[in-house]
């Protein structure tokens, strides 16, 4: 079984587009969307959900106002000011650190499991889609995207898959990293612009630190031929494969308007320069 991450170091380059691609293209695999602060891969594969749960990202304060006397030392040691004057828990500042409970003589405030989000297991036409959706304001995605690729190691092994294609988080934090420790390859999509070619340096430098192959696709090249021509210097430099380069295209920008893969989509002559290039990464 391999594991294969579409990475991009910043937003909107195309990452979730080419990941559509390859769950056109790949067979016998179990796709996975780690991006689960902005979730958008389930806009092109429209899955059905078949299973649900709640994420328990952390803890949460709650105090037992018959128990609380009013003493105070749990708003004066918070250091996120999560409690009110009216000794009531703000939950989108409280951090679940604990202090507050080891603290209260009475023993009063307890700590609740908080749910932060749902994942799901759902079903699709191009196979298992393991995703998931994170409250507003919420943290530990890096958690969730942990348990998310959990889920896909299971699914793809009972169901004696080769691949598990992730649809990764843009960036370099803690979600990234998540998504990245122990993948078999890291496809990097890039886009020809300034901080397009800095923060896939970034990109670079975290593949490398976790000493993971990773070859990069410049989306969009001939929009700005200068900067591609100058990503691509950068690459030959360090070493790094250039897999391939994608045109600008309405074409693939209106399948993604239509919600569809664009292999499904088109089936024009850079729709067969995409498998091609898919072949390429094998």
């Amino acid at each position: 079984m391999k594991q294969i991450l579409v990475i991009s170091g910043k937003g909107g380059t195309g990452k979730t587009f080419f990941t559509g691609c390859l769950a056109v293209a790949v067979k016998n695999k179990v796709l996975v969307d780690c991006d689960v602060d902005a979730a958008n891969l389930h806009l092109l594969l429209h899955p059905e959900v078949r299973e649900s749960y709640d994420f328990i990202g952390g803890k949460v304060a709650q105090i037992d106002r018959a128990r609380c006397k009013e003493c105070g030392l749990c708003r004066e040691n918070c250091k996120f000011n999560a409690i009110g004057e009216d000794f009531q828990v703000e939950e989108l500042s409280c951090e679940g650190c604990t202090i507050c409970s080891y603290i209260c003589p009475e023993e009063a405030i307890i700590l609740r499991d908080r749910v932060s989000g749902q994942y799901f297991i759902s079903e699709t036409k191009y196979g298992p889609l393991i995703h998931a959706r994170l409250g507003i304001a919420q943290e530990n995605s890096g958690k969730l995207v942990t348990k998310l690729r959990e889920l896909a190691k299971e699914s793809a092994s009972a169901k004696s898959c080769e691949y598990i294609i992730i649809d990764g988080p843009p960036g370099v934090g803690c979600p990234v990293m998540a998504s990245m420790t122990g993948v078999d390859l890291v496809l990097a999509v890039t886009e020809p612009t300034l901080s397009g070619m800095h923060d896939l340096g970034r990109v670079i430098e975290l593949a490398r630190h976790f000493k993971i192959p990773l070859k990069v696709i410049v989306n969009k090249f001939d929009l700005n031929p200068q900067m591609s021509e100058r990503i691509e210097e950068e690459l030959c430099k360090i070493e790094v494969q250039l897999l391939g380069r994608i045109p600008f295209s309405e074409e693939i920008l209106s399948s993604v308007k239509k919600g569809v893969p664009f292999l499904e989509y088109s089936r024009g002559k850079l729709a067969k320069e995409m498998e091609e290039l898919i072949r390429n990464i094998f």
